[in-house]
């Protein structure tokens, strides 16, 4: 019987030219301190700021945290990792990664689900928004998040964690996830690989159509809506229809499918752990006036 003998991985990381990887420290580096900045901001004006009070903004403020909580799992490291020749990690800091960047990642995906339901309520039924979606249902909602990216976490923790890993080590990857994972297994992964890829492929085809049609009822209400209505309504689905898509499509790419692994992951992971991240609050302030003036009465408050 095969038993695990390995206590650490050793991680390839983005690129193994050292001209490329400086270059990548002080990119990294730049875009990690804007996520922590910008989704701060978002967080600190939402909470400090009597305007944005409605729903919408209480989501927004969960999100921003955890996007900071999703970056923070791989980024440190990958920029750390930049500069140093030997990239290890222990066998129990790999599962804890693991762990974390499915558990905040998937907390994310039903947070983003939420949002577009929350809207779906707001445009649909505006003189009952309040009433249907109140604190008390904030609260559960976020919640819920929370307790199904904990359940998503630990489905792909202990699926993995069960397997010997007996050599080699090296992960051809800048963090540990589940596929790369699965290839350095001496046994048969054959069956762990496809309830993996059940077990995020269900998640993410569940939220991707609890968010079609949500958009689509939106659309469908819509109809009836003067010009004006319609254009206001969709400009404050706009920015959350970016961000899904920014999010769910690198996501569905990596794990809607068998425990295969492509060249492009690397690249693509970058896309859903630290741009979006970054971008995020971006998205959200450009095109979102009240969030503007809401900072623009902070910043008039500190000063």
């Amino acid at each position: 019987e095969n038993k695990s003998n390995v206590t650490e991985f050793i991680l390839r990381g983005l690129t193994q030219d050292k001209t490329v990887a400086k270059v990548c420290f002080s990119l990294f580096l730049l875009f990690y301190a804007a996520i922590i900045l910008g989704n701060l901001l978002i967080i600190i004006t939402v909470k400090t700021s009597g305007q944005l009070n409605s729903p919408m903004y209480f989501f927004l403020s969960y999100l921003s945290f955890l996007d900071i909580s999703y970056s923070t799992v791989t980024a440190p490291k990958l920029i750390y990792d930049l500069l140093v020749e030997k990239k290890t990690i222990s066998f129990v800091g790999c599962i804890a990664q693991l762990f974390a960047g499915h558990f905040f990642g998937c907390a994310e995906i039903f947070l983003l689900t939420v949002m577009a339901y929350d809207r779906c309520i707001a445009i649909c039924k505006p003189l009952h928004y309040t009433n249907i979606v109140n604190k008390q249902v904030c609260g559960w909602l976020v919640a819920a998040s929370w307790v199904g990216g904990f359940v998503h976490s630990m489905v792909q923790t202990v699926l993995t964690i069960q397997l010997p890993f007996c050599g080699p080590n090296e992960i051809d990857h800048y963090f540990c996830d589940v596929h790369p994972l699965l290839k350095l297994a001496c046994t048969d992964t054959y069956v762990v690989g496809v309830t993996v890829a059940a077990n995020s492929g269900a998640i993410s085809l569940s939220c991707f159509v609890v968010l079609v049609v949500s958009y689509a009822v939106i659309l469908v209400s819509l109809r009836t809506r003067s010009s004006e209505g319609r254009l206001k309504a969709l400009y404050t689905c706009t920015s959350h229809i970016t961000v899904v898509v920014l999010f769910f499509g690198p996501c569905i790419f990596i794990y809607m499918r068998p425990s295969t692994t492509f060249a492009a992951d690397k690249m693509v992971s970058v896309f859903y752990t630290i741009i979006t991240p970054m971008l995020n609050p971006l998205i959200y302030t450009l095109r979102n006036g009240e969030v503007k003036s809401a900072m623009k009465k902070l910043w008039s408050r500190k000063v």
